[in-house]
């Protein structure tokens, strides 16, 4: 029996250990989920439930402001706090965003964050017609907005179909956040070689924590202190990836923001974190353990009797 058709089983305290990267035992994944919700479309998710029970259809002028808020007041105040500490995130961008935020869109690449594709606007891969082309003109769009190959990806919702690994590995990416089932990057199986799947969380979370949990302004600090607790003592064994993932509708706002920055300079303070994007921490990875996970077999529809 086997449990996973991509990424084999491992107890984590059996796994090799990995040099740390420069000596700094835990890695830091800023991740901003920066996202196009288009105006005449069903909200994906909402902070108010339509009134009476009805059914909200668009334009759900509510929901779709609180998300746009996020677009032009808390990706101003998340740059702003990043930019004075030095600090770059990932952009898990909806390729969309380009052309419908292009001022958004040149603050980021002044900034130099690393572009992460994120679908083509906020909607599962799961509900597109063909994913392959999907998959096709979001990573041309991010390449044309930035000059750059888009070696990651995460999708929206982290959604994914049975072939969606293997869409993306043909097409050139090289990391994968869709997997949250390590504190480590691990390799996947897919039809066309091994690629990586890269750490995501739904702890250190904004979604969960405050918009479906409902927490109490400081949760997302609290938690953070937890984990450094608990990540200092495993981290005399192993490196370990602390991501913060984030959305500017959410983390954005001041009285979450305000606890945001005080987590930033928690981890800034320290001397055994240091701060990545995501193909520095695949890269990292890669060199790290140094098997370009040659003991994977090669992925088909049908498991491998053990």
């Amino acid at each position: 029996m086997w449990s996973n058709p991509r990424i084999p089983y491992q107890l984590a305290s059996n796994r090799p250990r990995l040099e740390p990267l420069n000596g700094k035992s835990i890695m830091v994944h800023v991740a901003m989920n920066i996202e196009y919700w288009p105006f005449d479309r069903a909200m994906p998710r909402g902070i108010i439930p339509p009134p009476h029970g009805a059914q909200q259809n668009p334009p759900d002028v509510p929901n779709y402001s609180w998300v746009e808020y996020g677009m032009r007041c808390g990706m101003s105040r998340c740059m702003e706090m990043l930019a004075a500490r030095d600090l770059k995130a990932s952009a898990f961008i909806n390729a969309q965003v380009c052309d419908v935020y292009p001022s958004l869109l040149d603050a980021i690449l002044q900034a130099q964050w690393e572009l992460v594709g994120h679908g083509w606007f906020q909607r599962s891969i799961k509900h597109v017609d063909d994913e392959a082309e999907e998959i096709s003109r979001c990573l041309a769009r991010l390449e044309k907005a930035s000059g750059k190959k888009t070696r990651a990806w995460l999708g929206a919702g982290l959604g994914e179909t049975d072939d969606t690994p293997d869409h993306l590995k043909q097409q050139g990416i090289d990391f994968l956040h869709d997997w949250t089932l390590d504190d480590l990057p691990n390799w996947m199986r897919t039809r066309h070689g091994p690629m990586v799947a890269l750490p995501y969380t739904l702890e250190l979370n904004d979604v969960p924590t405050y918009a479906i949990q409902q927490s109490s302004s400081d949760e997302f600090l609290k938690r953070l202190e937890a984990t450094l607790s608990v990540y200092e003592r495993e981290a005399e064994k192993q490196a370990r990836i602390l991501t913060l993932a984030l959305h500017p509708h959410i983390i954005g706002v001041p009285h979450i923001a305000y606890y945001f920055e005080k987590a930033l300079d928690i981890l800034v303070n320290r001397d055994d974190t240091v701060f990545v994007t995501s193909s520095e921490m695949g890269d990292w990875f890669i060199e790290a353990d140094g098997t370009n996970g040659a003991e994977l077999l090669a992925y088909n529809n049908s498991p491998p009797t053990v």
